[in-house]
């Protein structure tokens, strides 16, 4: 005998059965905002917008009141402030940050990187990280300092204290041509700057002749064969090494980091 039927005749469904869905009509009629209340929320929003835009623009409660400065060595606030010119009274908004960091590395080479904060509601900070002097090159009765990535960036009367010499003597070296002064420059540069404290303390001069013959002079006319800028970090642990165990010596050869050579008493 065949079980109850789920439904009736004409299409109805059984009382147990999910009720209809409204259909597309229906749902439209039921979702349709109502005119008056788009235009309130619209106009609510383009007032929120121009009082947002007022307040950042033109009220006086976020603007430019004070510059401080942090990081600074050899340069002084007062030289940061006026190379980073930022206006005074300005909204605190447009301040082009990236503008004045380009405008201080531009006007302070000494300056090697920098980070311009907003510090609402009237505050602009500079965060200066200054260049190193790896070594010097001495002209004309001065001394220009260099970076450890070859940067000549200042120029002082006095050369700074334990700060070695460059001296450039590739001139009509092969290598000159091949890799160039300022690509020779930055090598040397990196040898001295990459010196463990020791070595660095005792280093009076760094020569370069070639790519190939980097020379250290130390104190008490000893003298250091580098070689080549490479393995660097090689040939100074090996350097240390001899410096304990070959104390009288006069030259030091760690061109070969793994065969180094000792000679001079």
């Amino acid at each position: 005998m065949a079980g109850q039927t789920t439904t009736r005749r004409g299409g109805g469904l059984s009382p147990s059965g999910p009720p209809p869905a409204p259909s597309g009509q229906e749902r439209r009629h039921r979702w349709r905002p109502r005119p008056d209340r788009l235009v309130f929320w619209t106009l609510g929003l383009a007032l929120f917008a121009a009082g947002a835009f007022w307040v950042l623009h033109g009220s006086p409660w976020v603007r430019v009141e004070r510059v401080t400065v942090e990081g600074t060595g050899v340069l002084t606030r007062d030289e940061v402030r006026r190379a980073a010119a930022v206006p005074r009274g300005a909204p605190l908004v447009s301040v082009d940050a990236d503008a004045v960091a380009d405008r201080l590395r531009r006007k302070l080479p000494r300056i090697d990187s920098v980070a311009v904060v907003r510090s609402w509601p009237h505050e602009v900070g500079l965060k200066v990280t200054e260049r190193k002097s790896a070594v010097l090159i001495e002209k004309g009765g001065k001394f220009i300092e260099v970076d450890d990535e070859g940067v000549l960036f200042a120029t002082v009367a006095q050369p700074s204290r334990g700060v070695p010499l460059l001296e450039m003597k590739a001139a009509g070296s092969p290598s000159r041509h091949r890799f160039g002064a300022e690509r020779l420059r930055r090598e040397a540069a990196g040898v001295a700057a990459g010196l463990p404290a020791p070595i660095h303390r005792e280093t009076r001069a760094v020569l370069v002749r070639s790519y190939d013959s980097i020379t250290l002079e130390l104190t008490g006319g000893r003298t250091v064969a580098w070689g080549s800028p490479e393995r660097s970090e090689q040939k100074a642990k090996t350097l240390l090494a001899l410096l304990k165990t070959a104390r009288g010596a006069g030259h030091f050869d760690v061109s070969a980091p793994g065969a180094p050579a000792v000679s001079g008493s």
